[in-house]
């Protein structure tokens, strides 16, 4: 009778399946270099390893970084908004900052910016530009729309005020992108309460129309609370919604808080992000027929 072996589990010390390891702190819990081959076990840099269940997460990837870099370096960009709680990506690229003076151009993996001066801080224990200096960043090399949506989820979130950005931007004129910086800090809105959100926003304004109200409180006339939209045009009750994901999970209590504002007096326009995003000039025309139609919008 042909007995068929089966393989056994690779060896993962737990105190390997927590954060990134050396080869020689594997090598105390017993990992060899031939160990660190199979299929249990990621490379993420020259010497760094992490177990293959941890291996993609930021943090991971972010430690596993850190001997790799010079030691006045700091995390910055994307990356650096992501330890300071922004909802971006940071790890595509890992962005770092390094003074001028550094000789190192290149990393594999890493994004290496040069700067005269940079303001440094930490965040989840690792070196970061500050909080001022990561969302102006990012706020003037983005796009003026995308420079809007990083300064609303910075300004709601709380990890900076207007009055710090402005200072910043009077701080720093001769910077490239200040202007878009400026621009972008005048159509924030720290109440704004998801990206797309934003776009919509800064879409419609941009595009000439009179610059909504945002998640304001509406109420009948017997001052009974309706809802909380996310634009508002109150000299024409004219309510308009971004419809997300969680739309469509809510779709019934939805459907009965727009009945209301309808009974209230209010009308209603909702978009996807489609929308936003493959046809922004259908918006602002369908907008702007509806402010129209009580003689609101300019041309």
């Amino acid at each position: 009778m042909n007995i068929v072996g089966v393989g056994r589990s690779p060896f993962v010390p737990a105190a390997l399946r927590k954060a990134p390891f050396t080869l020689a702190e594997a090598r105390r819990y017993g990992v060899t270099e031939d160990h660190l081959r199979g299929s249990a076990w990621r490379r993420l840099g020259r010497g760094v390893f992490a177990w293959h269940g941890i291996a993609e997460q930021p943090m991971v990837r972010l430690q596993a970084a850190m001997p790799r870099l010079p030691g006045d370096a700091v995390f910055s960009g994307r990356t650096a908004a992501w330890l300071h709680g922004l909802d971006v990506a940071p790890c595509s690229p890992i962005e770092v900052t390094v003074p001028i003076s550094c000789l190192v151009t290149r990393r594999l993996g890493l994004s290496i910016r040069r700067c005269v001066e940079f303001e440094g801080s930490t965040a989840k224990g690792l070196p970061v530009t500050s909080r001022v200096q990561t969302v102006a960043d990012l706020g003037r090399r983005s796009e003026l729309i995308e420079s809007v949506v990083i300064l609303d989820m910075a300004l709601h979130r709380r990890l900076v005020s207007l009055t710090e950005l402005t200072r910043w931007v009077d701080a720093h004129q001769r910077l490239r992108g200040i202007a878009r910086l400026r621009r972008a800090i005048t159509l924030a809105e720290p109440a704004t309460e998801s990206p797309m959100e934003t776009r919509l926003r800064v879409t419609l304004v941009l595009a000439g129309l009179p610059r909504p109200e945002v998640q304001v409180s509406l109420r009948d006339a017997s001052g009974l609370f309706l809802a909380r939209p996310d634009l508002y045009y109150p000299d024409r009750r004219l309510v308009i919604e971004y419809d997300g994901a969680t739309h469509r999970e809510r779709l019934a209590a939805d459907n009965r808080r727009q009945n209301r504002l309808v009974d209230a007096g209010y009308r209603i326009l909702r978009f996807s992000a489609s929308d936003v995003l493959n046809d922004p000039a259908s918006v602002v025309a369908i907008v702007r027929r509806a402010l129209d139609a009580s003689g609101a919008a300019p041309r």
